[in-house]
Formats: structure tokens, sequence, C-alpha cells
């Protein structure tokens, strides 16, 4: 499927991760090509030599009362968090331009995982009785995006995007066609995943740090999209646009070279944004040689929307003009290629 002359602007972000909090921290990690990994607790898994992107700077109580963030999973924290700092930057807010013109769509892997855990481990050493119900409401995955609409009063469409490494990217996609269809004048789309020990521990027991999980990291990021006209009326800064959105589903082997030239587009790009398995996947791993390459797993961890973070980073990085490509693969699809342009003021 190709979108073309989608013509979206991007009027704002905002980034949590385990290079800091704000988007200015991952620039600056990215830029330098700084990996913020440290190492987990040998006791955690058992054996040294394991990395993780922990986003130990944010600090929920910074942002809100702490009795509030007491009722959030953590991924619903840094996602409400990271939303209102996106919106700040792109300068709207859901008075000036209407609570039921302004939506998020966004990719989240697994929810509010620890409190999944918590409310799981009650029902298996306490049957029915050892349940809390209070903790089910933050153990779906939709959770983030929820919390985030109403402790910033969204009222537009809300949609959550589970699409392994290429969640953000599907949330994005989605967040385009309702700017494009006319059904909200302005949609937050990006990822979000939180990061604990029953994680990494699942992950260790099937065998998986060393592969896909390697790395595995934690944070959100976020986009604010509006139709260029829509931006030019409120007369906001342009970051940047959003050009182009290429995706397929599956690509057999016997046809990995015709799928990734679908994927690329007509033009080289000055900038490369690699996600999800992308930099591992064969047919892009020498492709455009002398262009920038940008992957912010080995910097601040791999999560499966940890495309929201990889997409802020290409954007922050974008001079006005320069064209940047975004690819993004799962290992079984779907697969992305996303053509962004860097962008000036109006």
């Amino acid at each position: 499927m190709t979108n073309r002359t989608l013509d979206i602007a991007v009027t704002g972000c905002a980034a949590i991760s385990a290079a800091g909090v704000g988007a200015a921290a991952l620039r600056e990690a990215v830029d330098a090509g700084t990996p913020c990994l440290t190492p987990v607790p040998a006791e955690l898994l058992g054996e040294p030599g394991h990395y993780w992107g922990k986003a130990d700077a944010f600090r929920a109580a910074d942002f809100m009362p702490p009795l509030k963030a007491r009722k959030f999973d953590r991924s619903s924290l840094l996602a409400t968090v990271t939303a209102g700092l996106a919106l700040q930057d792109a300068g709207a807010t859901p008075a000036a331009l209407g609570a039921t013109r302004i939506g998020i769509a966004l990719g989240c892997g697994f929810g509010g995982i620890a409190n999944s855990v918590e409310f799981l481990s009650g029902y298996f050493s306490a049957g029915i009785d050892g349940l809390v119900p209070m903790l089910f409401p933050n153990t779906v995955a939709n959770a983030p995006a929820s919390n985030a609409s109403i402790e910033h009063g969204l009222k537009g469409p809300n949609v959550t995007q589970v699409q392994r490494f290429c969640s953000a990217e599907t949330a994005l996609q989605m967040a385009c066609r309702f700017l494009a269809e006319g059904r909200a004048d302005v949609m937050l789309a990006g990822g979000v995943d939180e990061l604990n020990a029953p994680v990494m521990q699942g992950f260790h027991a099937m065998g998986q740090l060393r592969r896909y999980a390697h790395g595995f990291g934690e944070g959100c990021g976020i986009l604010v999209l509006e139709r260029r006209d829509h931006a030019e009326r409120r007369g906001t800064a342009i970051r940047g646009t959003i050009d182009e959105i290429r995706t397929i589903g599956f690509i057999p082997e016997e046809h990995c070279a015709a799928g990734t030239d679908r994927l690329l587009g007509a033009t080289a790009p000055e900038l490369l944004s690699l996600s999800g398995t992308a930099p591992e996947w064969p047919p892009v791993a020498n492709i455009f040689p002398a262009v920038r390459r940008l992957a912010v797993g080995p910097l601040v961890g791999r999560s499966l929307a940890m495309g929201g973070l990889a997409m802020v980073s290409l954007l922050l990085l974008l001079a006005p003009g320069q064209r940047g490509l975004h690819l993004a693969a799962s290992p079984e699809g779907p697969y992305f290629g996303i053509d962004f342009t860097g962008g000036g003021p109006v």
C-alpha cells in the first residue's frame, strides 16, 4: 500500500528514553552516537553481560502529583507526559483547537506489563480473591493512549496499534489517514513501551536476549501531525512533513529485492533511519552506503514500539528541505518506508 502526496506537517515532537527526558536529550545521544544502555544487574537474570535502556531519569512526580501518578501504569505515565510535552512543543491546546478535533494513535507492544504481572500473580496465588480490580484497567495495551487522552482532554480519535516492531509506524499511518479524511485536525502519533524485570526474565527464558530483544529498552516518542493547511492557518512552525508512506504486510524471500525497491521510494534519501529489525535485514544492510544512518536501538534500546523514538530522532536531525527515509521492519512483517522532509518556519 502507498499513501502518496500526504502533505502532513509535523508541528511538534517529544521523547522520553534512556537518553533522558525531552527530545533534546534524545537528539544529543543520537547525534553523538552515544550508547545509553546500562548493564542489567547480574542477579536479575542469573548471569552478567546483558544491557538495557531504562528511562531512569524520568520521574512522574516532576509532572503530576504522586497520588495521581499512582493510578497509572508506567507505559501510561510515559505516554501521558510525552503527549503533554509534544502538545506544548506544537503550541496545540484542546481549548484553542477544539478537543474533539485532537486525537491520538499510539503503538504499544505490551501495555502496562508490570500491572499485568501483579494482577495475574494475585490470581495465580490466591485465585479470584487475589484479583485487584484497580489494576485491571491499566493491564491492557490501549491504556496509555486512553490515559493520555483523559489527562489532556483529547476527545478526537483514539487508537492503539500492536504490530510487533512496526507498532509506532502503523499508528502513524492511521493518524495520517484520520487527518487526510478530515476526522481530526491534529493527531498525536508514536509509540510507547515500558521495561521491567519480568520482561527481561521472560525474554531470557525464551532465549531472546541474544536475538531480537538484545539491548531491550523503554520510552515514548510522539509526533504532532496536522494537515499542512491547518498548520499554516494557525501560523505554527512546521518542523517537517510526511510525504509518503509505503507499507508491505509480508515480503516472501523470493520477492525480497522487489519488495525492498517498493519500500525505498523514487529518490535516495539524505538521511536514513532504521528501526525494528531493519538494521539486520540483509537487503538494506549495505544500501545507500554514502548516506548517514540513524539506528536508535543500539543507543537507547529496542522495543516493539521504539519506532516512535526513531521517527522523532530522524525529524530532529533533518535540516530544512533535507529528505529523510525511515525504514522499519518486523521479522514476519509488516515493513514500512516513510518519507520525511525537514521543514522550517511557515
